[in-house]
């Protein structure tokens, strides 16, 4: 196996521009209320994730039954805060290393599928994934192994059309 810098930067991430950053916290009700008086906005959307509601969700190459619950503000970038609920995940895995805090760029395509085997094509093979996060049954995310070249994890993002109500927390 390859490592990251022989490999090289990853071709399909080269025409993308970053959309979100994703911050892990440990409690994201506490989050939510932090970074709303460091952004001076309050407009969050909130998700559980698991596998009740996403399909397909796999973790290092096999499937699993990881849970976690995310808010999402702004655009261009989007700021993500993600609480693990459940593991094991490369939530946990990244906070045992580095604790808190940036954890991922993440960058939309319009297909999870084709994006996935583009980057796999670059010799990256995703690391988490998650299907079907949409009302539609559209929609993913796929995260790579990306630390050696950017710090942080990638993530691949396809936005469902038609997302679920947002929770309340």
């Amino acid at each position: 196996m390859t490592n990251q810098a022989e490999r090289g930067f990853p071709k399909t991430l080269q025409s993308l521009k970053v959309g979100q950053v994703g911050l892990l916290v440990p409690d994201l009700r506490a989050a939510i209320a932090q970074y709303s008086l460091l952004l001076g906005r309050d407009d969050w959307s909130i998700f559980t994730y698991g596998p009740d509601n996403v399909e397909g969700l796999t973790y290092r190459g096999e499937p699993s039954d990881y849970r976690m619950i995310l808010a999402f503000v702004g655009a261009d970038p989007q700021i993500e805060l993600i609480e693990s609920l459940d593991g094991p995940n490369i939530y946990t895995e990244w906070i045992e290393r580095h604790g808190y805090g940036a954890h991922h760029f993440g960058f939309y395509v319009d297909s999870i599928a084709e994006a996935t085997a583009s980057m796999q094509a670059d010799g990256y093979d995703p690391i988490q994934t998650g299907r079907a996060t949409g009302l539609d049954g559209d929609g993913g995310f796929a995260y790579f192994d990306t630390e050696d070249l950017l710090g942080v994890i990638a993530e691949l993002i396809e936005v469902p059309a038609r997302r679920r109500p947002s929770e309340r927390i």
